[in-house]
């Protein structure tokens, strides 16, 4: 029976092409809603939206334009990371690890603008630092 189960498994997992899975598949993905979350932030803060509000006195005060290109950049960084990583480039590994880590940085300074989105990005952010470091992909 275990012996079945083991065969079933290789089936399954047997492809044949550059594909990837487990954590790779995890962070090439969550380095993609990461992106499209950031690029969106940053559209909002390149358009002055009244949906960000800051308080006085805070040390990483920037104007909302410049948060708002600073996101922008860094997404669209966090995305064709994504896609690098999703297609299995030996760029995307390192470029993604840098993107989330720079974003998981810029999203904690970014936090009394627009506390539980920065929070929820840095929570990805974590997870996709946590996830290409960890777990390396087996070569064929």
């Amino acid at each position: 029976m275990a012996q079945g189960s083991h065969e079933r498994r290789g089936q399954a997992g047997g492809t044949g092409g550059a594909a990837v899975g487990g954590a790779s598949m995890f962070a090439g993905i969550g380095l993609s809603v990461s992106g499209t979350l950031s690029i969106l932030m940053g559209a909002a803060g390149i358009a002055q939206d009244s949906l960000f509000s800051a308080s006085g006195g805070y040390a990483y005060q920037f104007d909302l334009t410049s948060w708002g290109w600073i996101h922008l950049v860094i997404g669209v960084w966090l995305s064709v990371a994504g896609i690098g990583v999703l297609a299995a480039r030996s760029w995307g590994r390192w470029a993604g690890l840098t993107a989330a880590a720079i974003s998981l940085i810029t999203q904690f300074m970014f936090i009394p603008y627009y506390p539980v989105w920065s929070i929820a990005v840095m929570t990805i952010d974590l997870l996709v630092v946590w996830a290409l470091s960890r777990f390396h992909p087996r070569s064929a």
